[in-house]
């Protein structure tokens, strides 16, 4: 790490629009700790004590700024009834609603959105935070990642995510509850000592007025991490476009938005809101096969110095593949 450089201080002064001298190295760094633990990533998610333990490991050969406390995307739709089907226990499950709706609707069976902190994943995510809390000093931050409205709402309304963009939005409905069950997911994170959030959205609104409405339902999950001085995050997925991107870019959000490394959206110059964007890296880039390490750490070079951002991550959660040696090439890049 940079000399005399305070993540916590940094995260603290980016909440007031104060510049970090460098940015906030904050890979997502999670599923891997299956692979140090040496147990199946299903059981993994579901045990504080080897989560623990994986991160400390993480935490002692990874140059980074903070620590990945808990990320799943389908920790919400869980806690609100979804039931996650596992093919393999080492490979990622499918979501599955038990009553689907067959016309476009919620599911049948879901829980009220202030019953989903007790359920699920979620008490374990909030534990392992809480284990890690004693162990902070200044000099790394507790990271955990929520899913947004509008694609907790996509989840909602059974959205294939993997394939082709929507050809349109979630229901009123699912994005209605969506908004409640976000921020009630997220309060119990930062309250058990969490310093930044990752709101992860994999779509984004299609017009002008989508985003002003997205923006507003976003807003209470954002209020609460700043509230408790945490980070909020609000991680794109790398397959917008340019304009999707710049239109979130222009929205009043009051959370660091972070662009894939590969995009230059208008809005993200050194001249521009500096203090409100950072960049996503590919998270295939850092696989144990990978050899293009280099590549990726001179484009970063010249990214920084382009676009000043305030925090560099990763697109998602690096798979238990991932080879740390990739992820602290880039660190030197970020630390300079």
């Amino acid at each position: 790490m940079a000399k005399h450089f305070n993540p916590r201080e940094a995260a603290r002064g980016l909440l007031q629009s104060n510049l970090p001298s460098r940015p906030l190295f904050l890979p997502i760094v999670f599923s891997l700790g299956a692979r140090i633990e040496n147990i199946s990533l299903r059981n993994f998610l579901t045990n504080p004590t080897k989560i623990s333990n994986a991160l400390r490991q993480i935490r002692t050969h990874l140059r980074s700024d903070g620590v990945t406390c808990y990320f799943d995307p389908y920790l919400e739709a869980e806690a609100l009834g979804g039931v996650l089907d596992w093919a393999s226990d080492a490979r990622r499950p499918a979501l599955r609603w038990p009553q689907p709706s067959h016309d476009g609707e919620l599911p049948e069976g879901l829980c009220a959105p202030e019953e989903t902190p007790k359920r699920g994943r979620i008490p374990i995510a909030v534990e392992v935070i809480r284990r890690l809390k004693p162990l902070v000093r200044d000099d790394f931050l507790l990271m955990a990642g929520v899913t947004g409205p509008l694609t907790l709402a996509a989840q909602l309304a059974q959205f294939d995510l993997s394939k082709s963009r929507p050809s349109h939005s979630p229901p009123s409905s699912a994005l209605d509850l969506a908004a409640e069950a976000t921020p009630a997911v997220t309060r119990p994170l930062v309250e058990a000592g969490a310093h930044v959030i990752f709101i992860r959205e994999e779509l984004l609104p299609s017009s002008a007025d989508a985003v002003v409405d997205w923006a507003a339902r976003l807003a209470t999950t954002i209020n609460i991490v700043r509230f408790y001085e945490a980070l909020p995050v609000l991680l794109l997925n790398p397959q917008q476009s340019a304009a999707a991107v710049e239109s979130i870019l222009r929205a009043p959000l009051d959370a660091v938005v972070c662009v894939p490394l590969n995009s230059n959206p208008a809005g993200t110059g050194s001249d521009s809101r500096a203090a409100a964007h950072g960049i996503s890296l590919p998270a295939s880039a850092f696989e144990s096969d990978e050899s293009n390490s280099a590549q990726l750490a001179a484009s970063l070079r010249q990214t920084i110095a382009d676009r000043r951002p305030v925090v560099v991550t990763t697109s998602t959660d690096l798979s238990p593949t991932a080879d740390l040696k990739h992820l602290n090439a880039i660190a030197e890049e970020v630390n300079c």
